[in-house]
């Protein structure tokens, strides 16, 4: 299992980044908690808004963006997400 604080600013869209993962979509679970701001959440079902002081699980199959300045705590799965974070940074940057 691994632990983070994640930080990302505001506009940050992640679908870009996630392009060639399955679905294009991170395929890793995390369980968590919202300590600022509000992430938008893109699945293949819809979309979902997280907000400050919300707990969450994501499922395989999303991708954030984020519509203000975001930080949370994760907890995921550690080769799922060293496998998607090593993905995301291969990317070129846009």
């Amino acid at each position: 299992m691994a632990v983070g604080m994640f930080r990302l600013p505001a506009g940050t869209d992640l679908r870009p980044a996630l392009n060639g993962l399955e679905g294009n979509l991170c395929q890793c679970p995390h369980w968590g908690y919202m300590l600022k701001g509000t992430l938008r959440m893109h699945t293949a079902d819809g979309v979902q808004e997280y907000t400050s002081g919300q707990a969450f699980y994501w499922a395989p199959g999303h991708a954030p963006e984020a519509i203000d300045d975001v930080e949370y705590v994760d907890f995921s799965p550690a080769a799922e997400l060293h496998a998607v974070l090593d993905h995301v940074k291969g990317q070129p940057s846009a």
